[in-house]
């Protein structure tokens, strides 16, 4: 595999490419229906065969076209399974890995950033990369203190790379809207430019991730990978094994699908509340399912790659918690309200409370029950019902206004329910909303005096079976 394809031209004329053929094949689904075969066979072979076309110029291309490949894969399960079936391991690929650069590439960048006598930093080093990903790849290498680690080096030219994809993919968001109903992509486009800087600066990944890796340090859920040494364009953090999130979601037991659903849900609400930063690049790939001794219940996620980060130093927004929890209580005026006051929905914008209630109501449903099984059928019907123009839900949610505030708060919710959905996860989830959601809990409510000789020394009260 040649280097990272840095040549504008290059990228450009592939990228280009991509809405010539949507055309194409618009023309060709034309003849069929002409020919007498139905829309709707039609359409879903244009889509299967648009987005085959799509993943596999985007893994190609690494740099944005990735990022924003492994963005959309996270929402297959909306997609009907005669269409996203075919390309399931197409979409696999992008969470897990690239083709590679050159290795001569690999020791170029290394000697640069830490000095030609750069081996002497290892005991050993792999030059096959472990992963490949979208701005760089990692390899498994052992550190001069003999502990295994991860070395991830980026891609020479993936700051222009990535600007560059994603400046030619924004010109034709509306062909790919199709491809993920419901969903507009060019705002997920604008936002994953605006995190450009970010992604490209390993010092602010280090932070990010050190700062999760203390709060993490010896948790029984959650495990955060310690940074051993960073520089420009290098990361070397602590190895981690375990079952990448992709194969659970391939083969995985039903016990583990739960407890890898039970722990993401975890770690996407307690993250914020305990670190003050939501991790916001939640497909498959950046995370483990570790295989502790024990049963499954007992098993940890490990998370990986913290480039991009959402900092909420006080958490969470509480008008989140509070708006969902109003909304399961039926206060249909109330929710209005906090909306048009959060800026959700505009002055000029006059919407029926109760309507607006029940546009929500489905989409919440997983927190209105005890324990509510992720499927992909659940993702369809729900997109189904939004992305249809002919659904009252449709006409009220082009209505609807998402402040700039809330706009990776709402990606990264959206993307973990997808990789819920993927695995056919049965999570507790009103229980980590509880737990970790500010506002979720009414303040009127008591809290449950633990007895004395059921309570932990820190405090907590011991729990009579395993969290799974």
């Amino acid at each position: 595999m040649s280097d990272l394809p840095r040549k504008a031209v290059t990228r450009t004329a592939k990228l280009a490419a991509l809405p010539l053929g949507f055309a194409g094949r618009a023309t060709w689904g034309l003849g069929k229906r002409i020919g007498g075969r139905s829309a709707e066979i039609v359409g879903r072979e244009l889509q299967q065969r648009t987005a085959e076309q799509l993943f596999k110029v985007l893994g190609e291309l690494k740099g944005g076209a990735m990022k924003f490949g492994q963005a959309l894969s996270v929402f297959e399960s909306a997609l009907p399974e005669e269409v996203a079936g075919p390309y399931r391991a197409a979409l696999t690929k992008l969470q897990e890995a690239a083709p590679p650069m050159p290795t001569s590439t690999v020791h170029t960048v290394l000697a640069e950033r830490l000095g030609e006598e750069w081996r002497e930093l290892f005991q050993e080093f792999e030059d096959k990369p472990s992963a490949a990903a979208s701005i760089g790849q990692v390899h498994r290498a052992v550190w001069h203190d003999g502990r295994p680690v991860a070395v991830k080096v980026q891609y020479p030219g993936a700051g222009a790379a990535l600007l560059s994809d994603l400046a030619q993919l924004s010109r034709f968001a509306r062909l790919l809207g199709p491809l993920i109903p419901g969903m507009d992509v060019k705002p997920l486009i604008g936002e994953l430019r605006d995190r450009v800087a970010e992604e490209l600066d390993y010092a602010l990944e280090a932070e990010a991730q050190e700062a999760h890796a203390a709060e993490f340090d010896g948790d029984e859920d959650v495990r955060v990978p310690a940074v051993v040494h960073q520089s420009e364009q290098i990361l070397v953090t602590e190895w981690l094994d375990g079952i990448p999130l992709a194969e659970v979601i391939a083969d995985g037991t039903p016990e583990q699908r739960d407890r890898a659903g039970q722990l993401l849900a975890r770690f996407l609400f307690s993250g914020p509340a305990r670190t003050g930063l939501l991790h916001a690049d939640p497909h498959p790939g950046n995370f483990r399912l570790l295989a502790d001794d024990g049963p499954v219940s007992g098993w940890r996620l490990g998370v990986l790659d913290f480039g991009t980060v959402d900092r909420l130093p006080e958490g969470l927004p509480p008008t989140i918690g509070t708006a969902l929890r109003m909304t399961l209580e039926g206060q249909a005026e109330v929710v209005h309200q906090q909306l048009c006051d959060e800026g959700f929905v505009k002055d000029s914008i006059d919407l029926d409370p109760q309507e607006v209630l029940e546009y929500l109501l489905p989409i919440i449903e997983p927190a209105q029950v005890e324990e509510f099984t992720f499927t992909r059928d659940w993702m369809r019907r729900q997109a189904t019902r939004i992305g249809d123009p002919r659904s009252p839900a449709h006409q009220l949610g082009k209505q609807l206004n998402l402040p700039p505030s809330y706009l990776l708060i709402h990606r990264v919710t959206l993307s973990t329910i997808g990789v819920l959905c993927q695995l056919g996860a049965a999570v507790r989830l009103r229980d980590e909303l509880t737990d970790w959601l500010p506002g979720f809990v009414s303040p009127d409510t008591p809290a449950d005096e633990p007895d004395e000789e059921e309570a932990e020394p820190d405090g907590r009260v011991a729990e009579e079976e395993p969290i799974g």
